[in-house]
Parts: C-alpha cells; structure tokens; sequence
C-alpha cells in the first residue's frame, strides 16, 4: 500500500495519520498521533463462524510501558493486568464502531488499539476510536462510517478540542463526541453541574470537528484509490417471516395491549406464541420452504420471531404513543427509596426501586491511606478517593451462570456512577475521608446504572457525607421509523432492547453532571439529541423529589462503626522522627492506641479510629514529639533515667532533655538519687538547647504560675 500521511488541525493541535508503513499483513492499519502520543490501530478480518445469530466484533486496547519510556516492574519484567483505564478505553472504542457495521454481518472482526508512544499531554482514548475508522475502511469492510471522535473540555467559558489532561482536571467538562456522516452516535461525558443547553451547545461544537476528521478519512481513501465494501444486505427469503408475521401479529397485539404484565409474564406469554408456532412449523411436510428455512438454521425462528414482536412493540410507540406497560412517552415507572436497610456496621446504605429495578448501594468510610493508587508510569493522575464498584449478579435478571470477577460492563457501569458523583463530593479539606460505594444490583429491567446513581446519592447522605447536592439520573430511549421519532422517559429492559438508544442522564438540580448515550442506528442530529436532553430533565427532578421524601439531607452524625478522622500538619522534617528507624514509632503508637495514621509528605496527619478518645491520644503523642522546644518553656515531666551527673525528663512524648546535678536544687546535691527516682513527676524549664540539638533543663527559678500551667497543660493531654 502507498504511503501516506495527513494532518488535521484544530486550535493548533494537529492529529497525524499515517498509513501503509506499520503491520501490512493487518486487514488494515493506521498509526494516529497528536503530540507525542501514538496509537497503532489495526482491523482484522476471518470468515465467520456457523450458526452464530450476532456480530463477533472484538476490540482490545493495550498500553506499552515503553510507551512512556519506562521498564515494567516485577519478576517477569512485562506488562501485567491492564488498569481499569484501559477496559474503559476499550469499551470507548467499541460503542461507536459496533452499530456501523452491517446488522446482517457475521464475520469475525478484531480491532486492535495498542498506544506506542504516551506523552503527558495527550490522552489516547479518542485518537484510538478514530483510529478504529481508519483501520476498519482501509481493511474494506462493510462499514457505515467513516467515524471519527473528539474530546471536548470547557476552560472558563471557552470550548476547546482535544484538551490535554490538565486542562480536563482544571475544566467543568469532560465530553467525548463520536458522530458519523449521519450524526452523533455516541456521547460519554462528566460535567461540573453544567446546564442542559451548554451540554447541547458542546455536543454541536465537537460534532464539527468530527465532521473535518470523516472528511480527512475520506480523503485519505480517495487518495489510497480504496473503493469502500458496500454495506447492502443480503437477500432473504421472507417466506419464514411471512410465516411467522401471520401466526403472531393478533397473539404479540393482544400481549403488547395487556400493560398490567410484568417483565416475566410478558415475556411467559411471548414465549407461549413462538413454541406454538415452531409446533406448527414441525407438523409441516418437510419440502415446506418454511420447514427448510427452520431445518437449517436453529435459531432462524427465534430470531423472526424477535424480529416481528420488535416491529410490532416500535409501530404502537410511533402510531399510538403507547409502551408495553400502557406508560405515556415522557411518564417515569413508580419509585420508592429507603434509607438505613443495613445494620449501622455498614456506615451507609439505601434501596431504590424504579419500576422492576432494585438497586441497593452500600458506602464506607475509611481513612487517606484507603485511597485508591492510580499513578503509574503512563497516567498521570495520582489517587482516588471517592470509589464506585458495581455489581450485576446472575439472579438479578433471573438467570444462573458462574460468577467471575468484574466485567466490562460493571466497570463501565461503575465509571458512570461515580463520574455522575464525583462533582459533589466534598472537598478533602472538608471531609477528609475515602470514600467507597458498593451498587448490588438486586433486580434489572432498565437503566441500574442510573439506579445505582439514584441509590448511592440516598447511601451517601444515610451515611453523613455532605454532598454539595443530591443527583438523580434517568435513561432515555428512541424509537426513530423513517421520519417519525418518539423520545422514550425511563426505558425499561425491552425498550432497550427493541429501541435505537440508550441515553443516561444524571445531574442535580443545578445541572447535568455526566451523559453516557449509545446508539443501535447509525447516527442522530443534534435536534433529537437536544429534545432527550431536554426531556430527561422533568425525569430526573421527579425522581429526586422521590429520593428527597425518604431522605432530605445528610445525616448529621455518623453511623458509630465509621472511623472518627483527625486531620493536623507537623513540619515535613519531622515526619522522620514520627515514624521513626524501620517505621518503630509510628508502629509502637498504633500499638498503644488501636488507632491508624497517615502522614503525606507535606506533612498532614490524618488520625483515624472508632474510638474517639484513642485517636485524641494518638494526635497528643505526635504533636507532642513534634512540638519544637524553646528556652523558657515549662513543662510538666517525668524521670527516665538517672546517670551520676544529671536525670533525663521526658518532658513531650518522645522528647526529653537533662538535669544537670546543679539545675536539680538551689542547694548541693551530693547524688541524683538523693532528691529524684525514675517515674517522678517534676516541672522543668528548658534552659538551653545546645548545637547539637541536646536539651538542657532546669528546676530553678521556676515561677509558681508557670508551674501551675505546666502542671494543668499535662493533664489536659
């Protein structure tokens, strides 16, 4: 293939692709670049397999620490388990390429993003999705594209493309826009409580971008002389759904009609109709086309037989405004919430309920060493602390299978979560805690993650986090048949399923705070785009009225299992003496005290223990032994040790000085012993510290007021 490179700016910010040098057995291949960041994406291609009814699409990410210039760590000395960035990253990549290809396609596809080259400026994340455009129209597969996607931060009341990371940290945006020649297809977003119309207004700004880069593929291609594969489906016989369509129109009517079903009656009945069918179609001769059709192919039926009931399901949303729970367009299923389900050992808790979705979320409270560590040597954020982990067990959706570790989806969904939090949890400075939500998903029929939003805010404030606002969210659906388009309020499992979009919304009062949209069609304007966001909007206050009854504002005390924090600063020199050779002081004090302490380099002490009084004791001993001494001060102390010349006095915990012989009495002491033992109690006043940082104290001239302080001073600690 020729070699070609080609550049797109934007606000001087150039992205660089450059095909027909790297991997030439790849289907396709495109290095993206923007800075000194660099991503190889490839697409490859394999006949399909038999009997498969999807799309085998499988896209990986991967991150080389040499990317960064850096030497792996550990005994093997490679790569080890990707950082959940990186599964994010690669769920990014995934939710736009997959509805641009082909719904009849059923070939084997892999596209594989691997980042060579990693600056601190540039995020690869987005490069990587256009990228996969790239690679999957150089490898001429069936393809709706080209796509492309951009990053769009706010920095004061400036949009800009493709900001770096420290623009993203210091902005109130972070908005990733996908859109192909048809329009948007995906939008993943965190916001700082940003109104509804300057989300629309970024989502407009960053399609246009993404229109010059489709433009700049389409070029290449032409350039290349790359005649695109046409994405026409092949012909099907319709004798089977002719078939299917006869038997089940007034059967799958008459259940769409019944709206007191639930999600397992419904679907019971559905079932019913569809066994009946395939008991007709097996009493068939076996030339009868619609035997053969069924003969062949396993899953032909059922895959009709779906296909029917969602066409049935999408011509009564469009022709009569009415979903298969009789709920109007814009109408919310009913909501309860609860607070407190858990005994007080878990320091928050709560149960939503949205229709037939029950999620419970569960908070812990823990000290700044609970805090996530994210710093490695390719990202540069350092630490988290406020986690979101959810959980979506087999029996939620009433099924069994094997349950294994996290999922692409629960840390997608999770990511969600907690980017639709994060803007209102408290400063460090203010609740110093670590903060961890656990979402159990009990019961699914539509949008947990939006549950797990709305049931994590109720578990933080049942817990006394105090959140600058409560967020609610809710999940829009669309049902788009040639011109007409209805918008969807709380789609549940079925609309999901049978619709064209999945667009969750959450936010306060104040604003939205993240989107998440993902589409089955190949694109939607800004129009529609704009209307959902719009309509969410009513949704997502009546949901938070809802959560506001069962609970209207943090709790004022926590629950008695959370730990008690105590939070004060010590001279970053003295951080040393606290912990001590081989970590001994700090260890004795956790020892005598129970309590846990963490100290940052610049030098803030955190405290933290069930027990308030322990962790009182533990910050008397540190502030104690980091207290600097002056000439003057009196101090009320106790005898350690006695040597022939002096006794040493520990007059701070951990600090102590000596009295020489004749600082013990304004007489002559013959022996130290004669007038002190080792544990007396007795006031003394630093007389000097020498060069070396020695202690010299004394017992005369001592007034009796000072005393007295010292004395009152050493029994308040």
């Amino acid at each position: 293939m020729e070699e070609i490179d080609k550049s797109i700016s934007f606000d001087g910010r150039d992205i660089r692709l450059k095909v027909g040098l790297f991997a030439p057995q790849a289907g396709g291949a495109v290095m993206i670049s923007s800075g000194d960041t660099a991503v190889l994406v490839t697409a490859t291609t394999s006949k399909g397999r038999e009997g498969i009814d999807f799309l085998p699409l499988l896209v990986d990410y991967e991150e080389r620490l040499y990317a960064g210039g850096k030497i792996p760590g550990g005994f093997l000395r490679r790569e080890g388990r990707p950082p959940e960035k990186v599964t994010l990253t690669g769920r990014l990549i995934d939710r736009p390429l997959r509805p641009l290809f082909p719904g009849w396609l059923r070939d084997d596809i892999q596209i594989v993003a691997t980042t060579l080259s990693m600056d601190e400026e540039v995020p690869p994340d987005v490069l990587a999705v256009t990228g996969g455009s790239v690679a999957v129209l150089l490898a001429q597969l069936p393809f709706y594209g080209p796509m492309a996607a951009v990053r769009v931060g706010l920095v004061g009341d400036d949009f800009i493309i493709n900001p770096t990371y420290r623009e993203v940290r210091n902005g109130d945006l972070d908005l990733v826009v996908a859109g192909s020649p048809q329009g948007v297809i995906m939008v993943e977003a965190g916001a700082n409580q940003l109104p509804e119309q300057d989300i629309i207004e970024a989502i407009d700004f960053g399609y246009e971008a993404v229109c010059d880069l489709i433009e700049a593929q389409r070029e290449m291609i032409a350039e290349l002389g790359i005649e695109l594969a046409q994405a026409e489906p092949p012909e099907v016989d319709p004798t089977l759904e002719d078939y299917v369509q006869e038997k089940s129109t007034e059967g799958i009517k008459l259940i769409l009609s019944e709206y007191d079903l639930d999600k397992s009656q419904r679907d019971a009945k559905l079932d019913t109709i569809k066994e009946s069918i395939a008991a007709e179609i097996a009493e068939l001769p076996d030339e009868e086309p619609v035997k053969v059709a069924v003969d062949s192919n396993s899953a032909a039926l059922g895959n009709v037989f779906k296909s029917v009931t969602k066409k049935m399901m999408r011509k009564q949303i469009i022709d009569d405004s009415v979903r298969v729970d009789g709920r109007k367009l814009d109408q919310v299923r009913p909501v309860s919430c609860r607070v407190g389900v858990l005994p007080k050992r878990v320091h928050g808790s709560s149960l939503f309920n949205r229709g037939l979705t029950q999620v419970m979320s569960a908070v812990t409270l823990g000290s700044p060493g609970d805090a996530q560590e994210l710093a490695d040597d390719l990202h540069p954020q350092d630490e988290k602390r406020y986690l979101h982990h959810y959980n979506f067990p087999p029996f939620s959706v009433g099924e069994t299978k094997p349950m294994r570790s996290p999922g692409r989806r629960e840390i997608g969904h999770g990511a969600l979560a907690e980017r639709a939090l994060v803007p209102v949890i408290p400063a460090s400075d203010d609740f110093p805690y670590v903060i961890r939500v656990v979402s159990e998903v009990l019961s699914s029929n539509g949008s947990t993650s939006m549950g797990s939003v709305c049931a994590s805010t109720l578990a933080l404030m049942d817990a006394g986090v105090p959140i600058l606002k409560p967020v609610s969210g809710a999940a829009m659906g669309l049902i788009r048949e040639g011109e007409e388009v209805r918008i969807l309020t709380d789609i549940q499992g079925i609309e999901d399923f049978l619709g064209d979009m999945d667009f969750k919304v959450a936010g306060t009062d104040s604003g939205i705070t993240a989107l998440q949209m993902d589409m089955k069609i190949t694109g939607l304007s800004l129009e529609v785009i704009a209307d959902a966001i719009h309509q969410a909007k009513p949704a997502r206050l009546h949901i938070l009225e809802k959560m506001l009854s069962a609970i209207d504002a943090p709790r004022e005390e926590m629950s008695p299992y959370a730990p008690r924090l105590l939070t004060f600063k010590i001279d970053p020199e003295m951080i040393g003496l606290v912990i001590g050779p081989g970590g001994k002081t700090i260890k004795g004090i956790t020892e005598e005290t129970g309590v846990k302490i963490d100290i940052d380099d610049d030098g803030t002490v955190t405290v933290s223990a069930t027990d308030g009084e322990k962790a009182q004791q533990a910050c008397n001993i540190i502030q104690g032994m980091t207290r600097k001494l002056n000439p003057g001060d009196v101090y009320a102390g106790r005898v350690t040790r006695i040597i022939p010349i002096g006794a040493f006095v520990e007059v701070l915990p951990g600090k102590e000085g000596m009295v020489h012989i004749s600082q013990i009495a304004d007489y002559r002491v013959g022996k130290v012993e004669d007038e002190l033992a080792v544990g007396d109690e007795v006031i003394v006043k630093v007389r000097e510290i020498d060069s070396k940082g020695r202690v010299n104290l004394t017992r005369l001239n001592i007034h009796p007021d000072e005393a007295a302080a010292a004395r009152a001073a050493a029994l308040n600690s």
